[in-house]
């Protein structure tokens, strides 16, 4: 058959552009600087090289995590961690992340950021082909864009929550939407109007696991195309979720909206897949799981599951129901083309130009620049919803009433503040509406009440204001003190366990058998420091409470602490302490430790403190440190340019037989920062190894 030469040339267009997608990257066109802490400055001429670049330096620091962020899309967590990776699996499943990404995938990307990720699985698909004895299992690599992108639209979804309420519905006690406000992150942006050397001031602070698949990675890229960032993202990112470049920067903290709703459909009597949906029978999707789960460290065991799908979405059978979950965060796959785009943002018209592409389903934002713009995002994809319902309860499941659409409220409609005349930003992942001094703030009367934004502080968003109202001008030691502040507020608020003033209050006279821990409490100075006795109460009794109110169903959300909660976790405490140290004067740091290999360091902090800090139960009575501060990126603009410093909690490889498996750690718990450079130049002088990835 004879061909015409419009379809001959649309055929060679086509040949063209798909050679250019997936067109081999040579490494030698790469270079990778480390610099004397490890960190990687990658370095070429193209996006999709600095891509490679970066796949290539993240696996030789941290391939295992960047696996354990495959798996779960491809549906092989269990097959390696057994139950608890099944877990993962399985809201994989639930969230439709496969189905999305293969559906969408070839309309959602600009043809440049295809390369993008296409250089970025190179990378990463070259080292795993040059490192096979690495591989979690067979059969994973080569990795694809795609796997990527299903990786980003997965985490998303955690980001946004919606994992809390599957799992209430899987627990059977899901009643209505709640708040659950736990690990926490700050933001903070001060412009020159209120800094003393007429700099502008950013801490990008978010909190996160020590370590693992959600752990910070830093890195610099570096393009001949624009892209000069210094930041740092999770082990599988394109690019930079957080970080600064010459002309701005950023940081996240997780908000908490309402971000998903949850139906409860009404059944058929008699056919088991037929739901009432504005008075007519409508059939459920079987959508069937199956799963290889590791029994006993060495068997693979199949398993089966049976899920559904209802026009609202994923639905689950209970033993009160059939319940559906609808949320934004698995209707678009473009996160990571919009935070490429953020990470080459030249000015905050750029940047507002990229957050307009409302491919982020939630978490908000503190940018800072040059030209001293500070401004703060509460982001999130919210639907326009009926007001003729309560969306925090369970809703019903029978009408088009309450089934919305994917069409979402554009970003003018969302909290937001620029250039607020008091000067100052923040967000400690506490209410929109107080993020700037009390004249400046926001009402949550002129936003969509069914956007369900979050109303309450917590105790460091109290802290911050109280502690940046003292100040007329802030120096830059004075902003890096308020961003290490060690202090509970007064009175101490949390806003998921409500409540917690009630340990520092108690009269000693009523509990005779815990008066001495009570009066230590009552007479603390409120400060979590390594020298602190009282603190090593608080943090126990802190995580008493939270395992208790955890296994009582009542964490995740919001519970109110009773006098006698509080009172159970002194006497654990005193109990603990006796047992494992003999006395209950016992310094923070003897008992709170940050620990990694050989490595045991004292450290301060406690959650919801400025300087954030959760531990977890260890050994010999020890509490070992397992999320909150952990990548510190601090950064200052002025017309001389831009000055970053940065910390790592512990350093730039996950490697334990690296030289910077555990050489940040002591600066770290002391407070102290590494001064880092976007210049080429003093890069290059000061390198302590020069390689291409290879």
């Amino acid at each position: 058959m004879a061909h015409s030469p419009k379809l001959l040339l649309i055929g060679l267009i086509y040949l063209c552009a798909l050679h250019c997608v997936r067109a081999q990257i040579n490494p030698d066109d790469i270079t990778i600087i480390r610099d004397k802490w490890g960190v990687p400055h990658i370095f070429a001429p193209k996006d999709e090289q600095v891509a490679y670049g970066l796949g290539w330096a993240s696996a030789e620091d941290n391939f295992h995590d960047m696996q354990e962020n495959i798996l779960p899309v491809r549906g092989r967590t269990a097959e390696y961690k057994g139950k608890t990776g099944a877990i993962m699996d399985v809201f994989g499943h639930l969230m439709n992340v496969n189905g999305l990404v293969e559906a969408s995938y070839d309309t959602s990307f600009s043809d440049k950021f295809k390369t993008v990720l296409d250089g970025y699985c190179q990378g990463v698909n070259a080292y795993a082909a040059a490192h096979p004895n690495e591989l979690l299992l067979k059969k994973v690599f080569p990795i694809s864009p795609k796997d990527v992108v299903k990786a980003y639209t997965f985490s998303l979804a955690f980001m946004t929550h919606v994992h809390f309420d599957l799992g209430r519905i899987f627990r059977g006690h899901i009643t209505r939407h709640e708040m659950n406000v736990g690990v926490g992150s700050n933001g903070m942006a001060v412009s020159s109007t209120k800094t003393k050397d007429g700099k502008t001031y950013l801490a990008i602070n978010s909190h996160q696991p020590l370590e693992g698949p959600f752990a910070w990675y830093e890195a610099h890229l570096c393009s001949e195309e624009g892209w000069n960032i210094l930041g740092a993202n999770f082990p599988g990112g394109v690019s930079m979720l957080v970080g600064a470049n010459e002309n701005l920067g950023w940081g996240h903290t997780l908000n908490y909206p309402d971000m998903d709703d949850v139906y409860k459909l009404t059944m058929h009597k008699k056919d088991k897949l037929k739901y009432k949906f504005d008075g007519k029978w409508e059939e459920l999707e079987v959508r069937k799981l199956k799963l290889k789960v590791k029994m006993f460290g060495f068997l693979k065991i199949p398993i089966k599951r049976t899920f559904y799908w209802s026009k609202y979405g994923t639905t689950i059978k209970t033993k009160t129901g059939m319940y559906s979950v609808r949320f934004p965060s698995n209707m678009d796959i473009r996160s990571a083309e919009q935070w490429y785009r953020m990470n080459k943002a030249s000015s905050l018209d750029e940047f507002t130009a990229a957050l307009d592409m409302q491919a982020l389903p939630g978490i908000n934002i503190v940018y800072a620049d040059k030209e001293d713009n500070i401004y703060y995002l509460c982001n999130g994809l919210f639907p326009y919803r009926n007001p003729a319902y309560d969306w925090k309860q369970v809703l019903p499941g029978d009408t088009s009433a309450t089934l919305w659409e994917a069409k979402f409220h554009p970003r003018k409609d969302l909290p937001q503040v620029l250039n607020p005349p008091s000067g100052y930003l923040v967000n400690t992942n506490n209410t929109p509406f107080n993020c700037t001094a009390p004249e400046d703030n926001l009402s949550p009367e002129d936003y969509d009440e069914t956007m369900g934004f979050l109303t309450d502080d917590n105790n460091r968003s109290l802290r911050y204001h109280a502690l940046i109202a003292a100040y007329d001008k802030l120096s830059w030691e004075e902003f890096k003190a308020l961003k290490y502040d060690l202090s509970f507020a007064k009175p101490a608020h949390n806003n998921f366990m409500l409540g917690i003033e009630k340990l520092l209050s108690l009269d000693a006279g009523k509990y005779p058998g815990i008066a001495e821990e009570v009066n230590m409490l009552n007479n603390w100075d409120r400060v979590t420091d390594i020298n602190s006795e009282a603190a090593s109460i608080v943090i126990l009794c802190i995580e008493f409470m939270v395992n208790e109110l955890v296994e009582a169903g009542k964490l995740p959300g919001v519970t109110t602490l009773t006098e006698e909660e509080v009172v159970a976790a002194v006497r654990f405490a005193q109990k603990h302490l006796l047992k494992y140290f003999k006395t209950v004067h016992v310094p923070l740091g003897n008992i709170q430790r940050h620990i990694r290999g050989d490595v045991s360091l004292p450290v301060g902090g406690a959650p919801d403190i400025l300087a954030a800090l959760h531990t977890e139960f260890y050994e010999n009575g020890i509490m070992k440190a397992r999320a909150g501060d952990s990548y510190i990126e601090l950064v200052r603009y002025s017309k001389d340019g831009i000055e970053i410093e940065t910390i790592n909690c512990y350093g730039a490889s996950n490697k334990p037989d690296s030289p910077h498996y555990t050489d940040q750690m002591e600066m770290f718990v002391n407070k102290q920062t590494k001064t880092m450079t976007l210049d080429k130049e003093t890069i290059f002088r000061e390198a302590v190894r020069k390689y291409h990835p290879k």
